[in-house]
């Protein structure tokens, strides 16, 4: 899922970049990140952790990694020091720092939503519930743009409102598929924010250099919360932790910014936008849980609308 990544995925927003289309290696490496993207609802349904913990385990397992990154670059390792763009406490000023850092905290209420919504409803619910964010990032850029909403916008948002209502088992808050659903909605309008104010935070820093601070922030607020329970967490959940940090977070965050070097923004974005398809058809083969026809059809028209927000962004200009 988007994580601290570009708006049409979980990796810092302005990656994406009107870039030369690529060659098969970027169009592999993208396919890959979405589909560990879409892995790490997997992780959440599976560990055996409060959603505090797998948030906190996760941001801590990423940070390390990236870190690891940063270290290699910094001696002397060329491909490294390409993604890493420096040490993360060179730099920035103070502010800046202090900037990321919010924005740390509030992935890490948008990442304890999204696990909450795993939890509480599935794999399914949750990561489509989520995946309505274009909509949220359209009604928050209005005020911002100071523009009137083209058709292309309020065609996005119809889409999101038709799937979610076609995604909805029952309207019954006593349902857990409810509450999923809901939970997912809400990180999906977490994110949007967030998407947003990297904007301004991506200006200032490079796309894995805000990574690194954001998941310091996370360590940093959710750390006093988490810590009771990691003492008596099982080794097996701590490797299922460090698994959703390494390989479904900072690694799928490092290959998307290799794609994102020669592949065409629109074509990132459609590409990203497969990853509750992803989520859904792993869960469906290791878990056996498939979706309803109903679920299917809302499905499509969520994920269709994440690909047409993304492409139509990628191609508006800068503001």
């Amino acid at each position: 899922m988007p994580e601290a990544t570009s708006e049409t995925s979980s990796t810092p927003t302005g990656a994406l970049s009107a870039a030369p289309q690529g060659g098969a290696s970027q169009q592999i490496a993208l396919h890959v990140a979405a589909m560990l993207f879409g892995a790490s609802a997997l992780f959440g349904e599976h560990i055996a952790a409060s959603s505090t913990m797998i948030v906190f385990g996760r941001g801590l397992f990423s940070w390390l990694a990236l870190t690891v990154i940063t270290l290699a670059g910094l001696a002397g390792m060329r491909s490294a020091a390409r993604l890493s763009g420096g040490a993360p406490w060179r730099g920035l000023s103070t502010a800046s720092g202090a900037r990321l850092i919010v924005a740390g905290v509030l992935l890490a209420v948008h990442w304890l939503a999204f696990f909450l919504a795993i939890k509480a409803g599935g794999v399914a619910v949750g990561t489509l519930g989520f995946a309505c964010f274009p909509a949220f990032v359209i009604l928050l850029e209005w005020p911002l743009r100071r523009e009137r909403p083209t058709l292309g916008d309020a065609g996005v948002i119809a889409l999101v409102c038709i799937g979610l209502a076609l995604v909805t088992p029952a309207f019954d808050w006593q349902a857990g598929a409810t509450v999923g659903l809901a939970w997912g909605v809400l990180s999906g309008a977490i994110y949007a924010v967030i998407a947003l104010s990297n904007r301004v935070l991506g200006a200032q820093a490079s796309p894995l250099q805000a990574s690194w601070w954001q998941c310091l922030g996370i360590l940093i607020v959710l750390g006093p919360f988490a810590w009771r329970e990691s003492l008596t967490l099982p080794a097996a959940q701590w490797g299922w932790l460090a698994c959703l940090g390494v390989v479904c977070t900072a690694l799928a965050y490092t290959l998307f910014i290799h794609a994102l070097r020669t592949v065409k923004a629109s074509q990132a974005a459609v590409v990203i936008a497969l990853e509750p398809v992803y989520a859904i058809a792993f869960a469906w083969v290791l878990f056996g849980t498939s979706p309803t026809l109903k679920m299917a059809i809302g499905g499509m028209c969520i994920v269709g609308a994440v690909a047409w927000s993304g492409s139509m962004r990628s191609r508006r200009p800068a503001h």
